[in-house]
Parts: structure tokens; C-alpha cells; sequence
């Protein structure tokens, strides 16, 4: 489990924002929001690298950016060096990237999947450890290309 959660998002998932701050409060998780306050159209980038700064700088925190699809908020994210976001539209799509690739920022399409989906994907990417063992491999390649990019 994260310390603390940085919630990003743009017009697309502010209404999911919304929803994914009470929820998370409910379960007793410490949660900041950093994403816009409407459904006025502003620009993913800005709240997607506030998120990804933040997680970089607090060892245990973790992220959960929404746009509408969060395709695009999941490309920005994984520009910055040391974030693992994950595309998740489902509970084990989830719950695989916490235990195999040690995701520390979940991307969520907030037009595209449903309430329920959400809390459920949210929950199993909470819940679920990373395993290590052989994905420490995989994410010390990803590691070392960081470094050589």
C-alpha cells in the first residue's frame, strides 16, 4: 500500500476525481488532490508531470492520473524518469502491473470505464504487492535504458 495518493486530472476525469477522492477517504487512504476543479477544457501534461514529480520526490507514494481515455495521461507520465504508469481499464489488469511491474502510477479513462470498474480497478491496484523475483529483471532493463536515454 502507498503512503499517499496524488490524484492528476483534466476535464475528461474530473467527474471520476470526484468520485475516486470520496472513495478513497472512505477507505482511510491519504489522498492529494493536484487536478483541475472542472469540466472546462484544459491540458493533461500540466497535472499528469505535477503527479509524476510528486511520486518521484516522496519514496511510497504512488499516483492515479484520469483523462478521458488515459492513453494520454499514461504516455506523459511515463516520459519522466523513475515512473511506471499503467493503463489499467479493469481489477486485474491492476492488480498484474502492481505485481509485476511495480506500477506506481495508475492511468485511468474516465469516459471510457464504468464507476464500479473504476472503484474495483482502483481497490485491486491498491491492494496488490509487487512480487520481485524475476521482474526484478525486467525492471532493471528498464532501469538501465532509463539511465542511457
Amino acid at each position: 500500500m502507498f503512503d499517499k495518493i496524488y490524484i492528476g486530472n483534466d476535464h475528461g476525469g474530473y467527474t471520476v476525481k470526484v468520485l475516486l477522492l470520496k472513495y478513497l477517504e472512505e477507505k482511510g487512504v491519504a489522498a492529494e488532490d493536484m487536478g483541475c476543479e472542472s469540466t472546462k477544457i484544459v491540458r493533461y501534461p500540466y497535472y499528469a508531470e505535477k503527479v509524476a514529480k510528486n511520486v518521484i520526490q516522496n519514496a511510497g507514494s504512488g499516483g492515479i492520473l484520469i483523462c478521458s481515455t488515459g492513453i494520454g495521461m499514461s504516455i506523459i507520465a511515463n516520459k519522466f524518469k523513475g515512473i511506471r504508469a499503467s493503463l489499467c481499464t479493469d481489477g486485474y489488469m491492476a492488480k498484474m502491473t502492481r505485481r509485476h511491474n511495480n506500477s506506481n502510477v495508475l492511468c485511468l479513462g474516465g469516459k471510457i470505464t464504468g464507476e464500479f470498474e473504476i472503484y474495483d480497478t482502483v481497490e485491486n491496484w491498491l491492494n496488490s504487492e509487487y512480487e520481485g523475483g524475476r521482474h526484478d529483471i525486467s525492471l532493471g532493463l528498464i532501469k538501465d535504458m532509463e539511465e542511457r536515454l
